[in-house]
Order: C-alpha cells, then structure tokens, then sequence
C-alpha cells in the first residue's frame, strides 16, 4: 500500500535496506548539502544529528523514478501512465477536524531559525534556505488549491523571503498587492513524494487541485486540516506547517543562490512573508532537498514529460515515450522515442516538441528499438543514423529559461532538433545486431 506520510515511507525504506542513516553531527552550513551531494540526492538518508538541533532530518526521498514509484506501489514504467490518471481524474481530499500536524501549535514569539535546521548550500548563497516547503494557496476562483515549491531566504525572526517564479502566481500576488492586502500561504514540510510530483505539474496547462491529484496518485483520498492562522487547507500528516502571508509593498534582497542549472541566480528584490503560525507533530522529521539535485530535477522532469508527450501526441501518433534528460537539468533535454510510420515524422515531432515547452534546447528523435532512458544507446543512434546536413536543425531567437545563462545573454535561445530516425525505404540497412538468447544468459551459471 502507498504511504501517505513520510513517516510510513522511511519506515518501508529501512526495512527494505533503502534508507541511509548519517550517525555523525553534521553542519547545516554546507556540510548537509555536501554530504546529500555525494549521492546526487538519489539515496533516501536520515541525518540524526543536525548541529545546533535536537530532532532528525531526512532528505533524497524522491531522487529515482524507482523511488517514487516504490512510494506508489509502482514500477517505474507504470509512474507515468499513473500521472496522467491522476490528472484526469483527482480524487477528493477528506477534510478532518484533528490532524497529527497541529500536535504542536505556536501562534507567537516565532523565531524561525530556532526551530528547525535552516540550510547554507552553496558558498556563495546569500544566506540560508528553505528549499523543500510545499506551498499551498488557493485559485483565484477560491477553491482550487495549487501548490508549488518556493525557496525561502530566511530573514529575521518570523519573516522569510520567497521567490515567485511562476508567472500565473506573481500576477496572483500582484492582485493583492494593488489592493494593499496579504495573500494567504502555507508552506507543507514533510511529505510524501506523490505531493511534491504532484506540486510540479503545469496549472497554466491543466488548472487542477493538486492536493487532489496527489489523492488520485496515492489511490486514497488524503486527510487535510484547517489552517490555524489564514484560510487554507493542509495535509495533515505534513511533518510541519508555516502558515502566513505574502505581504504587499514589500521587498528584500534575495540571492546570489545556486539554482537548478548549477549557476548562481542573481540578487534581486524579491516579496517577504510573515509566518503567523508554525504548527508541526510531536518530534518531527525535518525535511529538505538539495538544489539542483536529482531530488530536485526529477518531479520536475516527470510533469514536463506529461506535456511533452501531449503535444507530440497530437501530431505524431506513433509516439511511443518521451524522456526528459537528468544531464540537461530536468527541462533542457529531451529524447523522444517513435514508431515511425512516414518520413516527416521525427521533425514533427521535433517541431511539436519545441512549440509545446519553450524551455527545452535540443531535442532528440529515435525509433522505438533504441532506449530513451540510456543515454549510452541515444548517443549509439546519433552517430549511426544521423547525417547532420539532413537531419539536425536549428531554430534561432526562439524563447528560452531564465534559468539558463547562455539564454540571458541575449533573452533568446536556440533549438536544436535531431531526427535519429532510419529512413524507411532504407530500414533493412538498420537492424541491429542480436545475439539468440542473449537476454536469458545469467553469467553465475557459467562460472
């Protein structure tokens, strides 16, 4: 059965030998994220003394497909499917009036980084981050709930920075802001992958509950509470809850910060919140991601796939499965695998792969007996079917992310499409070599 809290999942991790317990005290100043680091947040740890803290942290719970899917009672092939599912169909959150989350409940005299391991990544960060908190606000019709994850420059006392990113949320904040009201959030720490895979898909594309999306993953209606301090909902099996607001007119210097593509982001002016509330369980589990790790890169990449596969979809029927690259940092890359039925259709396929995420630089075509997950089999399909003069093009000044330096040096990026595909009329002179029974042959046998 699919674990709704954290607590569940590291339990299923350490009796299946998954879990990595880190016995000795570490530093949330660097020496967490470098440990965390050694593994690309891959591997599920628990760190059981955090310098200057009294309760165990855990992090990498969601740095694998096979994780995340293991979190579901899935196999990795089955991860995407499932999404879909659960996009077209949610399930409702059940609301309940008492919740493990409001175990402890502090209302005053907060000081945030008295409370839980606040983490310094990278050496020129301009100071310590929340990197993991689930946001939680509703939809400007004011019932859908969206959540996304927001980094949070710690400030003074209860205050934090937070970086709005999503375009759609920014002009939501700025509704308020005009208005010279707060916008109401609250920030999950502590849950589950299916809520954070669940927190990455579009709302541009799709506008669905994401809580209820989570409930659909996990095939059970998750329980949420009521908010202490502001008008939203929560999960109540979170770890931890900040409850706040956004507030208007206010701004403060956040950044330098490392950000996904390994560069530092600049420093800019940036929204503060002021947390009203911190309400959490009985000896939490802190949790955190690391920047720009797998852990990171990885949900991200799960719900562009969903829109990658959508659009070349429409126009390529034969579409057989997309994979977006963890080498290019969750959103740059891309490998589309087809079962070619006409010449045209990897351009297509190309071209409808750019027009469906402005982020993506260069993608790749293959046909369908070539691995997308092995980057070693893709490469093997360039140099054997690719004559750059026929089959790779470019598209100049196209839109590109803001996360990517070489697009910020002229607020335009290059697309880069590769059709590794046989040419029909000429398939004969493309099959791959195979050896009868080679995929039965178990070596131990033999020796």
């Amino acid at each position: 059965m699919a674990a709704v809290s954290i607590r569940q999942l590291l339990d299923r991790w350490e009796r299946s030998g998954e879990l990595l317990h880190i016995r000795r005290e570490v530093d949330p100043r660097f020496e967490l994220g470098a440990v965390v680091k050694a593994v690309k947040g891959k591997q599920p740890l628990i760190f059981e003394k955090v310098k200057g803290y009294s309760g165990p942290m855990t992090v990498g719970l969601g740095g694998s497909k096979a994780l995340i899917a293991d979190s579901l009672d899935l196999t990795p092939a089955e991860l995407l499917p499932r999404l879909v599912a659960a996009i077209v169909s949610p399930t409702p959150t059940r609301l309940v009036e008492h919740a493990p989350v409001h175990e402890k409940v502090i209302t005053s005299r907060i000081c945030l980084k008295e409370l839980f391991p606040v983490c310094t990544y990278h050496a020129e960060d301009s100071g310590a981050y929340y990197v993991s908190g689930v946001m939680v606000v509703k939809g400007e019709d004011g019932r859908k709930r969206y959540t996304s994850i927001r980094r949070m420059q710690l400030l003074e006392g209860n205050r934090t920075g937070i970086l709005i990113s999503s375009p759609e949320l920014f002009q939501q904040y700025k509704q308020f802001e005009e208005l010279g009201e707060p916008m109401e959030a609250a920030f999950m720490f502590g849950v589950v992958p299916a809520v954070v895979l669940a927190s990455q898909i579009s709302t541009h594309l799709f506008h669905t509950d994401k809580l209820e999306v989570a409930s659909s993953l996990l095939h059970q209606p998750l329980d949420v509470v009521q908010c202490k301090t502001v008008d939203l909902e929560v999960l109540a099996e979170a770890e931890v809850v900040f409850e706040g607001r956004i507030l208007p007119g206010i701004r403060e210097p956040e950044g330098p910060f490392g950000e996904l593509g390994g560069y530092y982001g600049p420093r800019t002016e940036q929204p503060v919140v002021e947390i009203s509330a911190v309400t959490h369980r009985n000896r939490p589990i802190w949790q955190t991601i690391l920047p720009a790790s797998y852990e990171e890169k990885l949900p991200m990449a799960i719900s562009r796939e969903i829109a990658l596969l959508s659009s070349v979809r429409q126009v390529v029927p034969g579409v057989k499965d997309v994979h977006i690259t963890m080498g290019g940092v969750g959103r740059y890359h891309a490998v589309i695998q087809i079962r070619k039925v006409q010449e045209g259709d990897g351009k297509t396929a190309l071209l409808a792969a750019f027009a469906g995420d402005k982020d993506l630089k260069h993608v790749v075509v293959i046909d369908d007996d070539v691995n997308p997950l092995d980057p070693l089999d893709v490469e093997w399909a360039i140099a054997t079917r690719v004559q750059a003069d026929l089959d790779l093009f470019i598209v100049p000044g196209a839109k590109g992310s803001p996360l990517e330096p070489s697009h910020n040096l002229r607020g335009v990026s290059a697309k880069m499409g590769i059709d590794a595909t046989c040419p029909l009329a000429h398939k004969e002179q493309y099959r791959r070599t195979h050896i009868p029974g080679q995929d039965e042959i178990r070596l131990e046998d033999y020796v």
